[in-house]
């Protein structure tokens, strides 16, 4: 059986932003209290006073986020160049057998031509594809047998150099996505190799993204 402290802190911590606000003090104790009380009354299957749901929230430690915060701003003020590229669009297709010869075909046009740009994703159902305005024609002309399952013009990225060491150090992605997610950006696609990521953002939001990157470096 769960105890109230428990019921609590489970209910806040899976609620994005909720705990950050808490520690910084934008959040009145008494209103989220409230708020969350259905939620622990469900988990403890018996109702529950609001004053003890509030003395649980007052409770609650910071010391762990307070520590991974630390750890991970240091990485931020590490982070290396970032490359920002526009005039992008992106293609998701259904996976089929024919449709990996068609990729092969663009990315062997694509490594003969430094200035384009070329990122693919393949999942189990379906394929995305992000590419710079050279590569569209060759979309149009080998993807024409293929199911089209979603298409976004006008957008543009920002590639991110990470510091080593960035697979060991847990909320790094979170922190960094969080910043954007605060400014109400909505991401197109999001890219990741080992030591790099790619966010991909429309045209018109790129200058407010590059700019709360930017600010995360100071």
């Amino acid at each position: 059986m769960k105890t109230i402290q428990e019921a609590v802190e489970s209910t806040v911590r899976k609620t994005p932003f909720i705990e950050e606000a808490l520690h910084e003090k934008l959040i009145n104790v008494s209103s989220l209290a409230r708020i969350i009380l259905p939620e622990v009354d469900k988990l403890l299957k018996k109702q529950v006073k609001v004053g003890a749901v509030m003395m649980a929230i007052n409770r609650l430690s910071p010391a762990s986020e307070l520590r991974i915060r630390k750890n991970i701003r240091k990485f931020t003020l590490s982070l290396g160049d970032f490359i920002v590229r526009s005039d992008l669009s992106d293609y998701t297709y259904k996976n089929t057998k024919s449709l990996l010869k068609e990729i092969a075909k663009i990315l062997e046009i694509a490594a003969n031509n430094d200035d384009s740009f070329i990122t693919v994703s393949t999942g189990i159902f379906e394929t995305n594809i992000v590419i710079s305005q050279p590569l569209k024609p060759y979309i149009k002309e080998f993807f024409t047998h293929e199911k089209l399952i979603h298409n976004v013009e006008n957008l543009a990225s920002i590639t991110i150099k990470l510091p080593e060491g960035n697979l060991e150090q847990s909320g790094f992605y979170y922190f960094i996505l969080k910043q954007l997610a605060w400014a109400d950006i909505p991401l197109q696609e999001i890219i990741s190799t080992t030591n790099e990521m790619t966010i991909v953002v429309k045209e018109k939001d790129i200058n407010q993204t590059f700019a709360i990157l930017m600010d995360m470096k100071k």
